[in-house]
């Protein structure tokens, strides 16, 4: 199954981690250990496409996959948020979970069944200003198809 993650109200390039200044934020989502679709904090909007692998057990869905993270029961994606140094390497200060068992098993299955995919709209700034970041849950992230 595909997941899009659409991302809108980026918090900009700039932000303070623990007081220190970072002057070139951005956002990507972890596969494995690396950001992989790196988007500008300053970007007009994000888009990622993740393909999960669901395991259904009678009803009770898991997910598979390198961008999927957490244990049974517990799956999630990350968005993780960086720092994009002057040589293109990447240093993470703070990441978002889309929790994937949050999403209503009636739209996953209607995703697979439409061969549709689940998407996944979040607002990316939190409500301090900065980058979002731990579990995200409504209204900061609907789920829908």
């Amino acid at each position: 199954m595909e997941i899009v993650i659409r991302g809108h109200n980026l918090p900009g390039t700039m932000f303070r981690s623990a007081g220190v200044p970072i002057h070139n934020v951005h956002v990507a989502v972890q596969v494995r250990d690396a950001p992989e679709g790196l988007v500008a904090g300053d970007a007009p909007s994000a888009e990622w496409h993740v393909d999960v692998g669901i395991v259904d057990d009678d009803g009770t869905y898991d997910f598979r996959g390198p961008a999927v993270h957490g244990t049974r029961g517990e799956r999630f994606i990350y968005l993780t948020w960086g720092d994009v140094t002057a040589d293109g390497g990447f240093t993470m200060f703070r990441r978002a979970k889309l929790m994937l068992g949050d999403i209503d098993p009636a739209l996953i299955r209607a995703g697979l069944e439409r061969d549709t995919p689940v998407v996944a709209t979040i607002d990316l700034t939190d409500g301090c200003g900065g980058p979002r970041c731990a579990r995200v849950r409504a209204p900061a992230l609907v789920w829908s198809l």
